[in-house]
């Protein structure tokens, strides 16, 4: 069913209006965000052990949450599998808030993995838009290049690189977040007055 022009505006116009009535939040959100990244890329030590923190508790709660639901409905299909789910969700949160510098370590090995992986498949998706002739497939393959090149980087400097990678890719995260979101912000407000 397609839309016919005056929703389609109508919707453009509430959505402006929206953001326009709330663009100081955005602001505020996208400064935050540039002051933890600043933050995060001058220390990121800091940086990867509070994201080794934030991932264990998140680990540890899910594995509790799944731990009484598992036993809240111990009569359902599975309940073995859900067991050993919740169990593996405590450990893992456990052995994170414990012995954090050695759950930086693992969660980087987790990044060098992502980032191979996400090299590799940017790079064939490239080359499939250049077969078809698609165009602009040479970002998507410069990319997926520098994808690889950063998961070499990483893992060349093990374990030395396990202290910083994970914090300052945080970092530039959040100022990348956090300078979309002032541009928002000032865009909105512009087209509010």
């Amino acid at each position: 069913m397609a839309m016919n022009p005056s929703d389609l505006n109508a919707i453009r116009t509430a959505t402006r209006r929206a953001l326009g009535a709330h663009w100081k939040l955005f602001l505020t959100e996208g400064i935050v965000l540039v002051i933890l990244g600043f933050a995060a890329v001058a220390i990121p030590q800091i940086a990867s052990l509070a994201v080794t923190f934030l991932v264990g508790w998140v680990f540890l709660l899910s594995g509790a949450v799944g731990l009484y639901t598992t036993f809240a409905m111990r009569g359902a299909p599975g309940f073995g599998w859900s067991l050993i789910s919740a169990l593996l969700g405590i450990a893992a949160g456990l052995v994170l808030l414990l012995w954090p510098l050695s759950g930086v370590f693992s969660l980087t090995l987790v990044l060098i993995v992502f980032f191979v992986i996400e090299g590799v498949a940017s790079i064939l998706f490239a080359l499939d838009h250049k077969r078809e002739l698609s165009g602009r497939w040479g970002l998507m393959l410069a990319s997926g290049v520098l994808d690889l090149v950063i998961a070499a980087i990483i893992f060349a400097g093990l374990p030395g690189t396990a202290a910083w990678a994970i914090g300052l890719l945080v970092g530039i995260n959040m100022l990348m977040g956090g300078a979309a979101l002032i541009a928002m912000a000032l865009h909105a407000r512009d087209a509010a007055r």
